[in-house]
């Protein structure tokens, strides 16, 4: 047997399985979305409908989608705007100390609960919080609609910027410092050398960390429910109220259908713009 064939009969079960499990429930949810909904009861009506799927076209609903989208893309950019140097710092700090220190923090931040997270932000964020001041520096008084909005991006930010860090980590580590050292010897500055050198070089590994924090962001379903405060809502948010709230599981269905289909558009759309972009 040729190593192709037998490559190909060694990952077959593994696949089967793969796509049963994560295909599976996706054509189920897609199936569901088309079916009529029935106000009170469980079970949808018969035959097929895009009926849920018009109803996402109107006004209130592109909203929702575009609000998603925005701040996942905006807290998907920050991540990598503060995790980059954490990383850094985590692989070419000269003190040891100060790199275990960083990498223990990251971790630290990773394993520690999202909710016990959250609901301290709330309390340090809140309008009665310490930090409620600083929202003055933003320009926007604590009770202004927009300062849900700065809550849940903190709140995503502490969700994406441990793993974001922790991905550039690798990416950094794989660069060899004797790259730096060369633009040294040439007179180049430090930050020069980290402009000129080390982040074109490490720009395929950023851009997958920003798709990582942004599909992290807009399937996040915790940070809008506790700090967004009915103000804040997220596709994932409407999708659980369609579901546990209304019962009208075809409509909640639609949502998670669409927020699919869009979700992967963008991250390709993105993906495949950041080739063009980077030298190769």
């Amino acid at each position: 047997m040729s190593r192709p064939r037998l490559a190909i009969w060694l990952l077959a079960p593994g696949l089967l399985l793969l796509a049963a499990l994560m295909g599976g429930p996706v054509v189920l949810l897609a199936l569901e979305s088309l079916k009529p909904f029935v106000p009170g009861s469980v079970r949808p009506g018969e035959g097929w409908t895009l009926a849920h799927y018009r109803e996402l076209l109107q006004p209130a609903y592109l909203f929702y989608f575009w609000e998603t989208f925005r701040i996942g893309l905006i807290v998907a950019t920050l991540s990598v705007i503060f995790g980059a140097p954490l990383a850094f710092a985590a692989v070419r700090s000269p003190r040891a100390a100060i790199r275990k220190a960083l990498l223990a923090l990251l971790v630290g931040l990773l394993v520690m609960s999202l909710i016990a997270r959250l609901y301290a932000i709330e309390m340090a964020w809140g309008s009665n919080g310490p930090l409620a001041p600083l929202g003055a520096l933003l320009g926007i008084a604590p009770r202004h609609p927009r300062y849900a909005e700065v809550q849940v991006g903190i709140g995503l930010l502490h969700f994406t910027l441990p793993v974001v860090a922790l991905m550039l980590v690798g990416t950094f580590r794989a660069l060899s410092p004797r790259l730096e050292e060369a633009a040294a010897s040439l007179g180049a500055t430090r930050s020069d050398a980290v402009v000129s050198i080390v982040l074109p070089l490490a720009a395929p590994g950023l851009v997958s960390a920003f798709l990582v924090a942004l599909a992290m962001c807009i399937s996040n379903f915790v940070a809008p429910l506790v700090l967004g405060r009915g103000v804040v809502v997220f596709t994932t948010s409407l999708m659980y109220t369609r579901f546990a709230d209304i019962g009208n599981y075809p409509s909640g269905a639609a949502i998670g259908i669409t927020m699919l289909i869009l979700a992967f558009l963008v991250v390709y759309g993105l993906s495949a713009l950041a080739q063009r972009l980077i030298p190769r």
